[in-house]
């Protein structure tokens, strides 16, 4: 019997070049960021000096280049890696967060979002602002930091994290299902902010 290569129109090898573009992307990505800090500069920092004539202490024409290209590269990303998530939720059906137990609502916050970019990870997953997170995966107060929480993402790119919140006017916890993602078009990878309560 001889051995029968999967279909280049298959799921699993759609993702697999996806996936090889990604690096492809990060790879360039990478190299125009080295060209910004070989100029001591960065995607921010004015060309021209006090007197509006272009610095001379930089390749003012490699940093401008460079600039445009990291930001067509984030898009082009963050395109990507949405066409990414959809692909392999083909191959690996999304699942629905799993409901709330009973013992689930007596438990303490042990974090508070103060903010949810637009687009992101966090607001994709539903995240709000003002949100007091109770459980974050299996991270639960006392147990919980913010240090725990940031491992525990970094430890699980691309893949569901099961959340559970407090929010305001909501009788019972909610159940979030939070992906983290690099690439999405802002920083981290769930592009959140968040800061510990001190519950007693």
């Amino acid at each position: 019997m001889g051995y029968t290569l999967p279909s280049p129109d298959s799921p699993a090898e759609r993702a697999r070049a996806l996936m090889a573009r990604k690096d492809a992307l990060e790879a360039e990505l990478e190299a125009q960021g080295s060209i910004l800090k070989a100029n001591n500069t960065d995607m921010r920092q004015p060309l021209v000096d006090h007197d509006g004539f272009p610095r001379a202490d930089l390749d003012v024409w490699a940093v401008r280049h460079a600039r445009v290209r990291v930001i067509e590269l984030r898009n082009d990303l963050t395109t990507l890696m949405d066409e990414m998530a959809k692909t392999l939720e083909t191959i690996y059906p999304r699942s629905r967060p799993e409901p709330p137990q009973a013992e689930d609502d007596e438990l303490l916050p042990f974090a508070r979002v103060n903010g949810v970019a637009p687009g992101s990870p966090a607001a994709d997953a539903g995240m709000e602002r003002g949100d007091l997170v109770v459980k974050f995966g299996e991270l639960r107060h006392p147990q919980s930091n913010l240090q725990a929480v940031a491992t525990l993402v970094a430890d699980n790119e691309n893949k569901a994290i099961s959340v559970l919140v407090r929010r305001l006017g909501v009788e019972r916890v909610t159940a979030l299902r939070l992906i983290p993602r690099q690439g999405w078009g802002g920083r981290g990878s769930l592009g959140w902010s968040i800061f510990p309560l001190n519950c007693l």
